[in-house]
């Protein structure tokens, strides 16, 4: 029987996305409007309690499908960073400088053709 991964959350996955809506849209609000009321408050506990919101609605996502596939594509990702072999300092500045002379030179090569390709646009048209 194939069922879809996607339909497997149902109504706690709703549940809980519009729990981390809410979260970030009562954040938002309370930023912008209510900001002007609380301007006694300090601006560092203002911050925090924003940093504060805003991680409980990652736990809160976090909890859900979707949520845990990205957490699980997130450490599959950092494996596979492991895995790649980094180029040395030296290998990474002969590149760049051979990437600057490519450069370069198609820059005159272009450069020069397109003088020739006016020269004989106005020698055609005797503009």
């Amino acid at each position: 029987m194939n069922v879809n991964p996607e339909s497997q959350g149902g109504s706690k996955d709703t549940l809980l996305w519009g729990l981390v809506f809410i979260i970030l849209a009562a954040v938002v609000a309370g930023n912008w409007a209510v900001g002007e009321y609380f301007k006694e408050v300090h601006t560092l506990v203002r911050v925090l309690g924003v940093v504060v919101a805003i991680a409980v609605a990652g736990v809160l996502a976090l909890q859900t499908t979707k949520g845990k596939a990205t957490l699980a594509f997130a450490r599959e990702s950092r494996l596979e960073v492991r895995k790649v072999v980094w180029p040395t300092r030296q290998e990474a500045i002969q590149t760049t400088l051979i990437v600057l002379a490519v450069t370069a030179v198609m820059g005159l090569l272009l450069f020069v053709l397109d003088g020739a390709l006016v020269w004989l646009v106005n020698l055609i048209t005797g503009v």
